[in-house]
């Protein structure tokens, strides 16, 4: 379980293709603080450590199933990923409740800098059936954002200067590929009024 608080960026610096899978290992400072089996939130994907240099690196396995769902398989040694530690239990959710599983992908369709903040809108295929709603939650390679001018196939987010900062939003372009996870609590619903 994930907020969608980002807490450092990484940067890729190895990706090793093994059969059907492919293996990343980042550099970033939350990685001395890993430990094997840990789940890690990685552009909101939760992956699992598998090894640990207990320096400033650590690796990761994406599997067919994942790379297919995700923008993993677009990643390139010296990308910047959003990493974010799973929930403490005595913590504040800051963000919203995340899974860190990736429900689809979506395209960056425009970027407009408001004088002081940003608005990015992404698309993204209906045919699974999600949707968002106009001050909804929704996660953004990981980020936890509030959705703005929400319509059928697409949505905006703001982005204040500290999430642009401090996340990958600064190296995001248009038709970049993104990773989306709708909001929990409306998939529920969603599912609920189908099946009635």
């Amino acid at each position: 379980m994930f907020t969608g608080i980002i807490e450092t960026l990484g940067e890729i610096i190895n990706i090793e293709k093994n059969k059907e899978n492919v293996t990343f290992t980042l550099k970033s400072s939350l990685s001395p603080e890993l430990k094997i089996d840990q789940s890690l939130a990685h552009n909101g994907v939760c992956l699992t450590v598998t090894h640990t240099n207990h320096h400033d690196q650590h690796t990761v396995t994406a599997i067919y199933e994942t790379l297919q769902k995700t923008n993993l398989s677009s990643w390139q040694i010296g990308n910047k990923i959003n990493l974010e530690r799973c929930m403490l239990m005595n913590g504040r959710l800051d963000g919203h409740i995340v899974q860190g599983h990736a429900d689809q992908t979506g395209i960056c369709t425009h970027i407009e800098d408001e004088n002081g903040s940003w608005r990015y809108t992404f698309e993204y295929d209906t045919v699974t059936g999600n949707i968002t709603v106009e001050k909804g939650s929704i996660c953004v390679n990981g980020t936890s954002l509030t959705v703005v001018n929400s319509k059928n196939n697409s949505f905006s987010v703001a982005i204040i200067p500290y999430t642009y900062e401090f996340t990958n939003f600064h190296q995001l372009k248009v038709g970049d590929k993104v990773n989306l996870e709708f909001d929990i609590i409306g998939k529920y619903v969603q599912k609920m009024y189908k099946n009635k």
